[in-house]
């Protein structure tokens, strides 16, 4: 179950478990993933290189774009120079659950 895979959340604020993938054709957020351990990551492409903060960026303003809020209400909580991520939005978490049951399973 995708609550399962959210972390610590209040009703305004989710926090979602991302793979990000740097150097991709485009920016996009290609579904939802199970990683080595059994846990659910949210796939998210983007283009720019892991340099100097470029990716986390725009792994935030493609996550916000995707679920439909502005882009200073997403952020990079945990995993900066990582991959697997943790990101932060201030949003009703249902909603957010609702937009992560919406995605396809890879």
């Amino acid at each position: 179950m995708i609550s399962d895979t959210l972390g610590p959340m209040s009703s305004d604020v989710t926090q979602i478990p991302i793979h990000a993938t740097p150097k991709a054709q485009r920016n996009a957020v290609a579904g939802v993933k199970a990683d080595d351990a059994g846990r659910l990551e949210v796939q998210v492409r983007v283009t720019v290189a892991p340099e100097g903060g470029k990716a986390n960026k725009a792994v935030c303003e493609t996550l916000a774009k995707a679920i439909g809020v502005s882009k200073s209400k997403v952020s990079i909580v945990r995993g900066e120079t990582s991959r697997h991520k943790m990101a932060q939005v201030e949003a009703p978490s249902a909603d957010v659950e609702a937009w992560m049951d919406g995605l396809p399973r890879l």
